[in-house]
């Protein structure tokens, strides 16, 4: 058995983020998730919908390893990637740094690890991974999936190398600190004007505020959408906000991110944001509750609510973000 000391797993709620924490609290940097996710430009949206779908996809953040991008060249860290095709090297990608006592972050697809209980595919999850013995790994992963947890080594296997939406060729990577913690406080405001600049200026009509706003047009035909709206639209409403998020679809988590930053930061601006987007996470949470209830019911005046709720966030969001620019 070869384990990594000193790891610690918290009660967080976002995998990227739970990683992060991971390995950077093992290198001397120790910061909340919130913290980490608004760092990291973490915020966004996309109305994702397609042929080859069965049903259509609200995502609220950045794409994954963005943010673990984001955090690095930020705070000046040293991110060391690998990717390959081949099993035996993708081993020794995370062996060897684990042997040297260090613990690794890795992006799979959660489908495959054998704690998850939800069975569902999804090649963005990321875990950091701490020890292995001849039969298993030693995995952190959100609080919700048990935090400290263990996955036989042919069902790693299988989620790290598996294709599809979103998956990575048996990405691992660690961060390491050259010269020891960084600054992180006077970072605070670039990372929101970054994430701020992203979402107003998003290129294409599904993602930022005009993707909320399509979504508040497109959300009350659901019912017509789904193959089996009992099934198809609770589960939509449990992504939104118990599928990792942190609650309303990452907005609550970064009101949290503004919140702490506006103790750290004095400025009107910060204060306006935080408060327009403790204002969106609770909307947020009504959206999914009503997308839950017209799947229960198979009525659709509640996706017609939802519609409308969709329409107000769209446009406290773009408020929220032309403040938070201007910062």
């Amino acid at each position: 058995m070869t384990i990594v000391d000193g790891i610690e797993a918290r009660g967080t709620h976002h995998c990227e983020t739970t990683a992060l924490g991971v390995l950077l609290r093992h290198e001397g940097l120790d910061l909340s998730e919130p913290m980490l996710f608004g760092l990291g430009s973490g915020l966004s949206f996309v109305y994702w919908d397609g042929k080859s779908m069965p049903f259509p996809f609200l995502g609220g953040r950045v794409k994954p390893f963005e943010l673990t991008r984001n955090l690095s060249a930020r705070l000046g860290l040293t991110l060391t990637a690998q990717e390959t095709t081949s099993p035996r090297k993708a081993w020794q990608n995370v062996a060897a740094p684990i042997d040297a006592g260090r613990p690794v972050g890795l992006q799979l697809d959660c489908y495959h690890l054998d704690y998850f209980t939800t069975k569902v595919h999804f090649g963005g999850h990321v875990v950091a991974m701490y020890g292995y013995d001849e039969h298993d790994a030693y995995l952190v992963d959100t609080g919700q999936q048990g935090g400290a947890v263990r996955t036989g080594l042919p069902a790693l296997a299988r989620a790290r190398s598996e294709r599809g939406p979103m998956t990575a060729r048996n990405r691992s990577f660690t961060i390491a600190l050259p010269g020891g913690p960084p600054s992180w406080q006077d970072r605070i405001v670039p990372a929101i004007r970054q994430c701020a600049e992203s979402f107003l200026a998003a290129p294409i009509a599904n993602l930022g505020h005009r993707g909320i706003e399509k979504a508040g047009k497109l959300v009350p035909g659901w019912l017509g959408r789904a193959g089996d709206p009992r099934r198809d639209l609770p589960q939509a409403a449990h992504l939104m906000e118990r599928g990792g998020t942190g609650g309303g679809l990452f907005r609550a988590l970064f009101r949290d991110f503004l919140d702490e930053s506006g103790r750290l930061v004095d400025d009107p601006g910060l204060r306006t944001g935080h408060r327009l987007y403790a204002e969106a996470a609770a909307l947020w949470t009504d959206v999914s509750t009503l997308i839950a209830k017209a799947g229960e019911s198979g009525d659709a005046a509640p996706l017609e609510q939802a519609g409308a709720v969709l329409r107000d966030l769209s446009r406290i969001e773009r408020e929220a973000m032309e403040v938070l620019r201007r910062l």
